[in-house]
């Protein structure tokens, strides 16, 4: 039994530019998270030096909102149901997660 095939999305240029942005704060959230979870917080808890949680944690904070903008405007051009703009979301608070989850979505939406 074979399994019917998907045809090719063809992607309008809204929805590339969406992507695009998409994928550039996912990588650049997963970035900062990082930093923030190895570098900020062992300063401050081991060394007690605090200055890098101050500059990195706010601005981690700004650009998860950016993020959380970025994905609901591209789940919004694609017609994402609510479940899956979640799943995406929340995938900006896990560390690593916010690379895998923008290969994913880069890879069901442009498939190239």
């Amino acid at each position: 039994m074979t399994s019917p095939v998907e045809p090719a999305r063809t992607l309008t240029p809204a929805v590339k530019s969406a992507l695009t942005r998409y994928r550039v704060i996912a990588y650049i959230v997963g970035v900062m998270l990082l930093l923030l979870l190895f570098v900020a917080m062992p300063m401050k808890y081991l060394a007690d030096n605090p200055a890098a949680m101050n500059v990195i944690g706010p601005m981690h904070g700004f650009l998860y909102v950016v993020y959380l903008l970025g994905a609901f405007d591209l789940a919004r051009r694609v017609r994402w149901g609510l479940p899956r703009l979640v799943l995406v979301a929340i995938a900006g608070t896990i560390p690593f997660l916010s690379f895998y989850a923008e290969r994913k979505v880069s890879q069901e939406l442009n498939p190239s």
